[in-house]
């Protein structure tokens, strides 16, 4: 089974002005989903966006390091085809002004798959994967934009599925949410990272611990510290690690 990974190596970005990241090097592999933590301003978001290759298209910033995916530099691969394979998931729910099923659909027409009843399958598998097939499966005519803000992130995570990513990078997706939605996007989550690596951007130390199995905790733009969930929240190494996770500071 191929290995699903992607791995950063001495990562720095900086604008004119600062050192946004600063030689960071981490690893998210299938199976295993990775929290992101640390106050704002620590270069969280960067990371993602540095994964997905969005920073290129933002003025004034330059990065440095490695970033592969299945042991294959992202830089040389074609950019569509990258943004196929890591898909990306923001805290902002932003559904096309199309219904459900055009939503869903967008991404298979765009790369040429275009057969119905395959297409309806897959619609149906990735709208239970997202937990939201019992709410939708009747509406799927209806613009997305009559769901509920939580319909609509998990609306946005199927989206994002019906490309079969490799690597899933998520920024604060349940920042805005309800509990219940929350709970609903954390039991996806925790179903779909079998089939691949995700990267869980939060700002919920709870929420981290609750449900991740590696964290790692940036603080201006460093990496603090990165381990497993459990000897991050029961054993911290580091002091400043210890006093975020405690509500000391952030």
């Amino acid at each position: 089974m191929k290995e699903k990974t992607v791995d950063i190596k001495n990562l720095s970005v900086k604008s004119a002005s600062r050192l946004i990241l600063k030689n960071i090097s981490l690893k998210a592999r299938r199976g295993a989903l990775l929290a992101v933590i640390g106050p704002a301003g620590s270069g969280k978001t960067t990371l993602l966006k540095a994964a997905n290759r969005m920073i290129e298209f933002e003025d004034g910033l330059e990065s440095s390091g490695e970033i592969n995916l299945n042991e294959k530099s992202i830089y040389g691969m074609d950019l569509s085809e990258l943004r196929r394979k890591i898909g990306i998931v923001f805290s902002v729910p932003t559904p096309l002004p199309l219904t459900i099923y055009e939503n869903l659909a967008f991404g298979p027409k765009l790369h040429g798959s275009v057969n119905r009843e395959v297409l309806a399958d897959k619609i149906e598998r990735r709208l239970k994967a997202g937990y939201l097939w019992d709410e939708v499966k009747d509406r799927l005519a209806e613009p997305a934009s009559n769901l509920s803000g939580g319909q609509q992130q998990r609306l946005c995570l199927a989206r994002t599925l019906m490309l079969e990513p490799e690597i899933l990078l998520l920024d604060e997706p349940t920042s805005g949410l309800d509990p219940v939605s929350t709970a609903k996007i954390e039991a996806a989550l925790t179903e779909i990272k079998k089939d691949m690596a995700i990267i869980f951007v939060t700002n919920n130390v709870k929420q981290a611990s609750r449900f991740s199995d590696e964290t790692a905790f940036l603080l201006l733009g460093e990496l603090i510290e990165y381990g497993t969930t459990h000897n991050i929240f029961t054993a911290p190494a580091n002091k400043k690690t210890e006093d975020y996770i405690t509500g000391r500071f952030g």
